[in-house]
Parts: C-alpha cells; sequence; structure tokens
C-alpha cells in the first residue's frame, strides 16, 4: 500500500544517499528534513539543491513541484522536504515563500528549545508562541506550507492551533497518555489540532514510544499501531496518519547524542541508543491495524488519505 510518510531524516551531508527512500513503497510521499535549529540559510538551501538534484538522477523519484496532488497513478515516490525548526528562515518572513518555492511543504517553528518564534518540548518555562511566531504562521498559511507543532512546548503547540488559518499538523509527535514523554502531546494538543482539521502523524522512536529495547522491533511496531488506535479513538480517523521519523542517520544520531548529551535533555540520554521502525516494518501495519478491526478505508485514511487531505488544503489556500 502507497504511503503518505509525513516526516524522515536523511544526513544532512553532502554524502547522503537518497536511494535510502526507495525503501518506501513505489507510490508513496515521502517528506525528508533538510535542516533544524543549527542549521543557516545557505545550509538549508544547499540541501534542498542537494536532495533534488540526486532524486531526478536517480529516477524513480519526482518532486512535490512536478507532482503537487500526488498522482495516485504513478509510481514514483514523490518527494517532498520540511524544516525541523525556523531558524533557516533568519528572521526574513520573505524566506516562507522562497523555501516552500524549493520544495518545502511544512515547517516547525521550533525544535526543542526556544528561539525567536516560540517555545519547545524541553523548555522549563513555556511562554508559548511569540508576535514574530504569529506572523511566521500567517505567511506558511499565506504562502501555503503547512504548520507544524512537533518538537513544539504545549503552549506554543496550542497557539499555533488558535492562530492558523488552515490545518495545521503534528507531523511525528505520538500521545502522552500513553507514554510520558516531554516529545509526546497531550490531549488537549491533539483536539485542538483536529479543530483546525489537522492530522497527528504516529512516530516510530523507540523513546516516544515507550519501547527502546535494540530487540524490541515487532513491540515497537505493535506501540505504533496502539498510539494510532488511540489517536483514532480520542479524534476520529480523519485526523490520523504517519510520520515515522525514521532516521537513515541514526548511527551519526546516536554517536551526537553520546558526543554532546548537553544538546539534549535526559529524556533523550538515558535510554542508551535510540530505536526506530524502519519504513519495510512501517509497510506492514495496515496488516497490524486491520487484526484490530480497521476496514479498508480506515487503514487508507491512515495510511495517506488524511496527509494527502491537508496537503492539499494547504495547497489550495496559499499562494
Amino acid at each position: 500500500m502507497k504511503l503518505w510518510e509525513q516526516h524522515c531524516c536523511l544526513p544532512l551531508l553532502p554524502s547522503a544517499n537518497i536511494s535510502e527512500l526507495a525503501r518506501y513503497p513505489s507510490g508513496s510521499h515521502v517528506s525528508v528534513n533538510v535542516g533544524y535549529s543549527p542549521h543557516s540559510n545557505a545550509e538549508a538551501t544547499a540541501m534542498c539543491a542537494d536532495f533534488r538534484r540526486k532524486a531526478i538522477a536517480d529516477g524513480r523519484f519526482r518532486m512535490v513541484d512536478d507532482n503537487p496532488n500526488d498522482n495516485p497513478n504513478d509510481d514514483s515516490i514523490t518527494l517532498a522536504f520540511d524544516l525541523e525548526d525556523s531558524g533557516p528562515v533568519e528572521g526574513d518572513l520573505a524566506n516562507v515563500e522562497y523555501f516552500h518555492g524549493l520544495g518545502v511543504r511544512s515547517m516547525l517553528p521550533t525544535y526543542n528549545f526556544a528561539n525567536a518564534a516560540g517555545c519547545g518540548c524541553l523548555d522549563t518555562d513555556d511562554t508559548g508562541l511569540t508576535a514574530y511566531g504569529r506572523d511566521l504562521v500567517a505567511e506558511m498559511n499565506r504562502v501555503g506550507m503547512l504548520v507544524d507543532g512537533s518538537h513544539c512546548s504545549v503552549r506554543t503547540g496550542l497557539d499555533l492551533a488558535s492562530t492558523t488559518k488552515a490545518p495545521m499538523i503534528f507531523s511525528h509527535s505520538n500521545f502522552a497518555a500513553l507514554w510520558q514523554h516531554p516529545r509526546n502531546i497531550t490531549d488537549e494538543q491533539a483536539r485542538e489540532c483536529a479543530r483546525t482539521g489537522g492530522v497527528v502523524g504516529v512516530n516510530g522512536v523507540g523513546i516516544f514510544l515507550g519501547v527502546n529495547g535494540a530487540t524490541d522491533a515487532d513491540a515497537r511496531g505493535r506501540a505504533m499501531a496502539d498510539h494510532i488506535e488511540y489517536g483514532v479513538e480520542l479524534l476520529g480517523i480523519e485526523h490520523v496518519g504517519i510520520g515515522s521519523d525514521y532516521s537513515f542517520d541514526h548511527e551519526d544520531f546516536n554517536a551526537e547524542l553520546a558526543a554532546h548529551p548537553e544538546a539534549f535533555s535526559e529524556e533523550y540520554t538515558r535510554y542508551g541508543p535510540l530505536q526506530w521502525v524502519p519504513p519495510e516494518d512501517v509497510a506492514t501495519l495496515p496488516s497490524v491495524l486491520s487484526d484490530r478491526g480497521f476496514d479498508g478505508d480506515a487503514i487508507a485514511a491512515i495510511h495517506g488519505g488524511n496527509f494527502r487531505r491537508v496537503n492539499r488544503i494547504a495547497e489550495a489556500t496559499g499562494g
């Protein structure tokens, strides 16, 4: 079954191997990160150009601006970009439209810690979205870029929902009701996202699922299904999707955690090396959900239809 993967990560390096994304089913839509808080405008721009060049040369991919409506009859993997922080915008709202032109279709205002736009999920003092953050949301709405509350603080996420004029998303966030972690979202955040018409994308990161053992791959897949099931019961079938947050650079990410624990919180470092649900296991979720009583239409909505809908709304209302 074709998948709409709302967030995954390649190494943010010139050595990144774009062919890794072909591990997703043919015909899927994949959003890949091109920068976060440490990255400048120039660095994120270079990542967009590098990934685009490699994708076109590979031949199995097409860019989202070549296929904005995700043609269901095309077996190419559609590639879009996302930013995991507004840092690369560098305070210039004109850069929102600039990055949209490069293929960025969603952006987080903040990544874990406070910046000019708002607060992150690891901040102890949660002051929410700033005035600049509200202007940023308005500009994202205008150009048709999805507002993403993942990694944001609770109050910032709620402020995003009350500010946006288009559906917002939590591209890769699980439910705190099932596993208490600062990266997981409250029921209130989830409901407010749904109120905008948005979608919560369940991720497959072990420490956000509460199943991080190196030999717990099957249990991680079931835990991911647990979060999907909980989200459907809480919000309705139309407001849950998949943003697995799979890191194709997982070895580099774990090395960064070990070398620079001060850049993260104990809630990242105390579990040992991070584990993920890989694309091959995400592809088995339809079978798992079917065994739990989900019918074909429901599975299709979760596996791609819901994120496809909100992306089309953003594109139609923006620009």
